[in-house]
């Protein structure tokens, strides 16, 4: 019987050809795993810490990180869209070029980070009042969000330098930074906890000295960089502004994104303090699995910049297809890893018997959904790596569009929900159904960015300008 056509026999250099591409995948998406993974660790080991004190505490972390991510990940353009930039300089050739860029993002992270603690310290507990949460979550989400708004300073500036390396091919550096900063965080909030009986502020006290000194770090590794290329250090206000306004895409899409994890956690905080308890620590566990998952579109960010930056359509599309197999394979994984643990896990984060059972219900659907997170976040990396950020931002405007419905569904039925008996069936229900509706979101964005990436109107070629 003849072979079907997608079945051909390779040729001896295609088969070398396709191992290579896979080991410099592995190689760039292995140590961005480890990387990635420490900043939903720093959540997931205050989730930990801090559910023992109380379902109440834990609540009000659940406010807290939202509106602290928030603020953060609005201004992600600065680890993505630097890495595209680096790698598309690197690509054609410019390596001070590339590390320049680089500089200038940092202080552009510097800038924002600055303005931004300020806003959210300031503005802290009318934030936190808007979620309705109960009065004693939100008095606990206050006081870590006070705190915590001190190292966002930080936390820009890590997002920054990363990109740069990333972009310069270079993920393991990230790497050390962050086992440091996550094994540092954790000694630091057990300490202040539970030996200094700081309560939920301890918590957020230790995350900042870990990000103050991830942040130190990083800029030594950049400022050895400069020196080695003698690229200049000094702010160049005009290059800040275009590294600005070229972040203004990715911003819009970061925060129609934003939009919709926060709206997520309003309609959970309209539960209940024991859904919102038990939606925080799913959506810390989806982050975890996200980061992970997101380490490959880390490498496809560096491999499509670099590859169309060298004006190889060929090798961008071969690499493309190469990282969405592996993007479904490591979400299944991944999946089958969480069905697993599932009944174990709620013991990590609460002594709540009412928050354990009620988690269980989202973990179910998290774990399910993983494969099509994979497939969602390696082609939204090769669009962001290709420089293709004003598609993304009305397309992400879109799925916030459609999205709104499936969400405020579940809170228009949430009280039909909450009326099963006993009260820790309805809270069951209405979790499970707030979390399908999220995987809703997620097979929208998937169906949108898989027509996206199957055109050829996404690789354009050459360093930017």
């Amino acid at each position: 019987m003849p072979r079907a056509p997608f079945r051909r026999d390779r040729t001896p250099a295609e088969r070398e050809r396709e191992r290579a591409e896979s080991r410099e995948v592995l190689r760039l998406a292995l140590p961005a795993f480890l990387a990635l993974v420490a900043e939903p660790l720093f959540l997931l080991a205050d989730s930990a810490i801090i559910g023992h004190l109380g379902t109440p505490h834990l609540a009000g972390l659940g406010v807290a990180s939202a509106i602290l991510l928030t603020a953060v990940n609005i201004f992600v353009f600065l680890a993505y869209g630097t890495t595209a930039t680096v790698a598309r300089h690197l690509g054609a050739g410019s390596r001070d070029k590339a590390v320049a860029a680089g500089i200038d993002g940092a202080w552009l992270a510097i800038i924002l980070g600055a303005v931004t603690a300020g806003a959210i310290a300031l503005l802290a507990e009318p934030i936190c009042r808007a979620f309705g949460a109960s009065p004693e979550a939100i008095g606990h989400a206050v006081t870590y969000l006070r705190v915590s708004a001190i190292g966002i300073p930080f936390m820009l500036v890590v997002l920054a330098v990363t990109g740069v390396l990333r972009g310069l091919q270079d993920t393991k550096t990230p790497l050390v930074a962050s086992v440091l900063g996550f094994g540092l965080n954790i000694v630091l909030n057990v300490w202040f906890v539970y030996g200094l009986h700081w309560g939920i502020a301890g918590a957020a006290w230790g995350t900042v000295i870990a990000q103050f000194l991830m942040a130190v770090g990083h800029i030594w590794v950049l400022l050895r960089e400069a020196r080695a290329l003698k690229a200049p250090l000094r702010a160049h206000p005009g290059r800040v502004l275009k590294a600005a306004r070229d972040g203004v895409p990715l911003l819009i899409r970061t925060l129609a994104l934003r939009a919709i994890l926060v709206v997520t956690m309003w309609v959970a905080a309209s539960l209940g303090d024991v859904p919102l308890a038990s939606h925080q620590i799913a959506a810390t566990i989806w982050s975890f699995l996200v980061f992970a998952l997101d380490a490959i579109a880390i490498a496809a960010q560096a491999l499509t910049g670099k590859s169309l930056g060298a004006g190889d359509v060929e090798g961008a599309r071969r690499a493309t297809r190469l990282m969405i197999r592996w993007g479904l394979w490591c979400g299944v994984l991944a999946g089958i890893l969480l069905l697993l643990v599932m009944r174990w896990l709620p013991l990590l984060f609460t002594s709540d018997p009412e928050v354990q059972r009620v988690l269980a219900s989202a973990l179910l659907v998290v774990a399910l959904s993983q494969p099509l997170s994979g497939y969602v976040f390696v082609i939204d990396g090769v669009l962001i790596g290709a420089g293709d950020t004003r598609w993304l931002a009305k397309a992400m405007v879109v799925n916030l569009i459609l999205y709104l419905p499936l969400v405020l569904g579940v809170w228009a039925l949430g009280p039909w929900l909450l009326s099963s008996e006993p009260p820790v069936r309805g809270m069951q229900h209405a979790m499970f159904w707030l979390w399908v509706a999220f995987t809703g979101f997620m097979a929208i964005r998937a169906a949108i960015l898989g027509m996206r990436v199957a055109t050829d109107r996404w690789m354009v070629t050459g360093a930017p300008r």
